[in-house]
């Protein structure tokens, strides 16, 4: 095996430890664990095959980067709407996240 599929393999099973957090668990602060441990696992992926591909030297970098932004803002939002669910219902089970419908 090359160096590039031990870092994709390390990037599959993190993604895939993820996916089972967000399916089964019920607390909606794991849920958001798991989401970032998913994001991080594509930018594991991404700097991977930047380093190892010299015809897009950079580029997964710069993904990386966009995507750590884009979890920090979904962390605060996801956060956010954790907090005041829980002032209100004492609880962060997601089952009862039912008032946010409609």
């Amino acid at each position: 095996m090359n160096a590039v599929d031990w870092y994709l393999l390390l990037a599959m099973l993190l993604f895939c430890i993820g996916a089972y957090g967000v399916l089964a668990r019920r607390n909606v602060i794991l849920i958001v664990m798991c989401l970032e441990l998913m994001l991080n696992a594509v930018n594991i992926a991404l700097v991977a095959m930047s380093n190892f591909m010299p015809g897009i030297a950079g580029r997964g970098v710069l993904f990386a980067l966009f995507i750590i932004t884009l979890a920090a803002a979904e962390v605060t939002v996801g956060l956010a709407i954790v907090i005041a669910n829980y002032r209100n219902k004492r609880s962060v089970q997601a089952d009862e996240f039912n008032r946010l419908k409609g």
